[in-house]
């Protein structure tokens, strides 16, 4: 399957990409890993984008696409991606139509997860992350604690709280969301390609969109 998953910060499209995964072999590719590991391994990539992901701002598109581009020709993105966090502008879905049809690649669906605001800043408040680049396990103090405070459970790096999770990012991060990547809403209906999604359940999203995709 090839999918964009589109929703503001903390939306679940990180674990409803993962969900999908297990379906049919398809990849999660999703730019705020690939950064943030960058980042963390001090790449001249990682350097100028970090000091705008520190600040809950988007990284400029010339990066991303430059990104985009070398991962969507890796060989285990053949079996189908799910774009996790891309394209984030009307400009960047505009590069990414190009992008695609150069390649001779066709998406199935765009998926838009509608989540309230208040449930958006509950969830990324009490979200935790681990530092290893190859590992990035997500917990949440409230639903899912690691079994060791602070360590975890998967390789014993320590887990925190991103800088871009603080109470004051994710505001910013939800403004900068809805003026510059809810407008991609539009976009995409007018391709003929949105599913709207709203549910509790990752499950149940991921099933509505398996029935869409299946047609």
């Amino acid at each position: 399957m090839r999918v964009i998953l589109l929703g503001a910060p903390g939306a679940g499209k990180g674990s409803i990409a993962k969900l999908l995964t297990q379906v049919d072999g398809s990849v999660q590719i999703s730019t705020g890993d690939i950064l943030r590991g960058a980042a963390q391994a001090g790449t001249d990539l990682g350097k100028k984008a970090e000091a705008y992901m520190k600040a809950g701002d988007l990284v400029p598109d010339e990066l991303i696409m430059g990104i985009m581009e070398t991962r969507l020709q890796e060989p285990d993105c053949t079996k189908g991606f799910l774009l996790d966090g891309f394209p984030r502008t009307i400009p960047q879905a505009e590069a990414l139509k190009v992008l695609l049809n150069k390649l001779g690649i066709k998406l199935d669906v765009v998926a838009n997860i509608e989540v309230p605001r208040e449930e958006i800043l509950n969830r990324l408040t009490t979200r935790r992350t681990c530092v290893n680049p190859q590992c990035q396990a997500i917990y949440n103090v409230r639903t899912q604690p690691s079994k060791v405070e602070g360590v975890c459970d998967k390789c014993g790096s320590p887990i925190v709280q991103r800088d871009d999770e603080t109470a004051e990012a994710i505001s910013h991060r939800l403004d900068t969301y809805s003026q510059k990547t809810a407008p991609l809403i539009d976009f995409y209906r007018q391709e003929g390609i949105l599913l709207t999604v709203s549910s509790p359940s990752n499950e149940a999203i991921v099933n509505t969109l398996m029935e869409q995709i299946k047609g």
